[in-house]
């Protein structure tokens, strides 16, 4: 683990369950306006996050997961990511993912009126982000 004085709490939380309770010395991960990292003592922010690979840094250890949209606090000594679900490699199921992300392409390239198109791009960066995080197991 990294030096205590560069510690801070993470808490990503699901509908479902407390996905992850731990320490990190820096956390990664996609919002709407891009790419971030946050470090301690981070300026305060709450931000919309976009699905997307999360990674938790500790020390020399990294803690990689799939994060599929919601919102994230961050305080000085605290993130908190709201996610709308979120996975870790080993719990997702790469043939799954990658039937689902061609479906979605299938249905981008079709262009049939009664498509929801942006429907069908969240649905192929929702399995994107999946691939991406089970091929880092």
């Amino acid at each position: 683990m990294a030096e205590g004085n560069n510690i801070f709490k993470v808490e990503i939380i699901t509908p479902d369950r407390v996905f992850y309770t731990g320490e990190a010395d820096m956390i990664e991960f996609n919002t709407a306006d891009g790419q971030i990292g946050v470090y301690k003592n981070h300026i305060p922010l709450t931000t919309v996050i976009e699905p997307g690979v999360v990674i938790i840094h500790d020390g020399e250890h990294q803690k990689v997961a799939a994060i599929h949209a919601g919102f994230v606090e961050i305080l000085g000594e605290k993130v908190t990511l709201l996610a709308e679900m979120a996975e870790w490699p080993e719990e997702i199921d790469l043939n799954r993912a990658e039937a689902a992300k061609e479906r979605a392409e299938e249905r981008i390239s079709a262009k049939a009126a009664t498509t929801d198109l942006k429907r069908a791009e969240f649905a192929l960066h929702k399995a994107l982000t999946r691939i991406d995080a089970a091929e880092r197991k």
